[in-house]
């Protein structure tokens, strides 16, 4: 009977690992993978919501510049995330292509809209 009483502790003890130190685990692997891929030129997210770009890395902190001529000192850990790098621009085929208009983000223009930015007539 003694073993048929260990099945809930057994139990308790397997849940408490599946959910709470396996993932822990998990995260903690992630952060050294994220934390290694640190390099000068890379830009990233901190877990603050802070983007910059980094410039300089040490044994356990980073330097970000947040703007031109700004550097910031940043624990290693607090980097949430690591941008991928930004896609480059294609040149557009035609070079004669004509410019969008002001207000026209996707290339598609409002139909009821004139070519005139100020002629809004949904405010009329």
């Amino acid at each position: 009977m003694a073993a048929v009483d260990l099945i809930p502790f057994v139990l308790i003890l397997l849940a408490f690992y599946l959910l709470i130190i396996r993932p822990a685990r998990n995260r903690q692997k992630a952060a050294l993978q994220l934390q290694e891929r640190l390099a000068p030129g890379v830009e990233v997210m901190t877990t603050s919501g802070m983007y910059g770009t980094v410039v300089e890395v040490d044994e356990t902190t980073i330097r970000l510049e947040i703007s031109p001529g700004t550097t910031v000192r940043f624990s290693k850990a607090a980097v949430g995330q690591v941008q991928g790098p930004e896609p480059a621009r294609e040149a557009d085929s035609d070079d004669d292509a004509e410019p969008r208009a002001a207000g026209d983000l996707d290339g598609t223009q409002d139909p009821d809209r004139g070519s005139d930015p100020r002629d809004d007539r949904s405010t009329r």
